[in-house]
């Protein structure tokens, strides 16, 4: 029998209020790369990638499942570089056991973000076929796609990021992309089969392995500013992935990320999580709640968290969903549980949280309303509660008028306009944030 939602026959969830809304804005620092295909001209140029080589060569893309801003234009303007020498660029799907495991599966995640054939210009080469390269000393194979491994050349473009799941000095980035994105269902199944040891220690070590065994070119490295802009687009050559260079462009990337601007809140409602979204669905960076380790400095303790709805590019991978307490039938019935669970038994031990599924709800203003009962707050009135798009778009949120006095006082935020009664549509449902936005702003 198919889990059910919660059928509130016993009317507990109408005699609790929903809190009037403030709309926040935040300011973070904002760096930018203004010409997109210019900053990646410039970025191969440093490494003087075109003098590497011949007419004739293929280039190997690697391309993972994150939604970095403005990656078809970055993929784009590489292969429009690499064309330019004379060399035969094709994309490859670099993401573990993401798109269900399948060869199908990537090809659609990876066009579902906006990188095509049509568009940028390169065949995609997508199969789940390994080869293996060798094996580190301590006995753990290293695997690498067969279709990269055979080409003249491989580039890596990825967002360099704090992971979702771990501390170290090299988190998300070029590394992880090599050992696990690259290693595809196997390498990631591998890696993630070490724990937290496989994370933190092993991935720079397959990194720097496959650096050896294989014809890495460069990678691409893009960080983003807190608005999900590009801020900066830099090449690493080989002998920097997995090394000091790449931990350099961690804390430069770490130091951009946007957090909320309370150390504490009772309800956090968050309308989407999802892959393009985070590689944890709502990131930890920025809710907490991770199960390993001390929480991230970025983070805020919640109470009750409640997730609504289940992004479109996530093609059913609700991954991150155990994070929250309580979330809705809709995104529920959303879910393709092969996607979901193969990404999970994959991630081994850092998905045990977030492959849960909480208390699940008929309408998104019962999810909202479970978690105010929830959070021990009998009071209505004095609910410190936010509502986010998602943990990627920090710069509008709406608070209630109980959070407003615990506002951090060295965050930069402007309060807009007046409070405003909580949006609902007569189903229950939330309007979308951003037609909200466009009311109040």
């Amino acid at each position: 029998m198919a889990l059910q939602p919660y059928k509130d026959t016993y009317h507990i969830f109408d005699s609790v209020p929903l809190p009037p809304l403030q709309l926040v804005r935040q300011r973070f620092p904002r760096p930018r790369a203004q010409d997109i295909p210019e900053a990646v001209s410039l970025a191969l140029a440093s490494q003087a990638v075109a003098t590497q080589l011949k007419p004739g060569a293929r280039i190997a893309i690697a391309v993972g499942s994150r939604g970095i801003a403005d990656l078809p234009l970055i993929i784009r303007s590489l292969i429009t570089n690499l064309k330019h020498t004379g060399a035969e660029p094709f994309i490859v799907p670099a993401m573990g056991s993401h798109g269900g495991a399948s060869a199908e599966g990537q090809r659609e995640v990876v066009e579902s973000l906006g990188v095509t054939e049509a568009y940028c210009g390169a065949p995609i080469i997508s199969s789940m076929d390994v080869d293996q390269l060798g094996s580190l000393s301590n006995g753990m194979p290293v695997y690498l796609d067969r279709a990269a491994h055979t080409a003249d050349g491989i580039i890596i473009v990825n967002r360099i990021k704090p992971h979702t799941d771990f501390s170290a000095p090299i988190e998300s980035g070029l590394s992880k992309m090599l050992a696990i994105g690259l290693g595809k269902h196997q390498g990631a199944l591998t890696v993630h089969s070490w724990g937290l040891n496989g994370l933190c220690v092993q991935v720079p070590e397959v990194a720097k392995f496959s650096v050896a065994h294989a014809p890495i070119l460069c990678g691409l490295a893009v960080i983003e500013n807190a608005y999900d802009e590009v801020a900066e687009i830099v090449c690493v050559p080989p002998a920097g992935i997995g090394t000091e260079a790449e931990r350099l462009l961690s804390e430069r990337a770490r130091s951009l990320m946007p957090r909320l601007p309370w150390d504490g809140l009772d309800v956090l409602v968050i309308d989407e999580l999802g892959k393009n979204i985070s590689g944890a669905g709502m990131d930890p960076n920025i809710i907490g709640r991770m199960r390993w380790g001390p929480q991230k400095e970025t983070a805020v303790e919640v109470t009750a968290i409640s997730v609504l709805r289940l992004t479109e590019p996530s093609h059913g991978n609700a991954i991150g969903l155990g994070l929250a307490d309580f979330t809705t039938a809709r995104l529920y019935e959303q879910i393709d549980s092969q996607s979901f669970y193969i990404n999970s038994l994959t991630a081994g031990v850092i998905a045990l949280n977030s492959s849960k599924v909480p208390v699940v709800l008929e309408t998104e203003r019962e999810a909202v309303a479970a978690a105010i009962r929830s959070c021990g707050r009998p009071d209505a009135n004095q609910v410190q509660l936010v509502r986010i798009k998602n943990t990627l778009s920090l710069e509008y949120l709406l608070a209630s008028p109980a959070s407003l006095a615990s506002i951090r006082s060295t965050a930069d935020v402007e309060l807009l306009g007046s409070t405003q009664p909580f949006y609902l549509a007569e189903d229950g449902t939330l309007p979308a944030f951003e037609d909200i936005l466009r009311q109040l702003s």
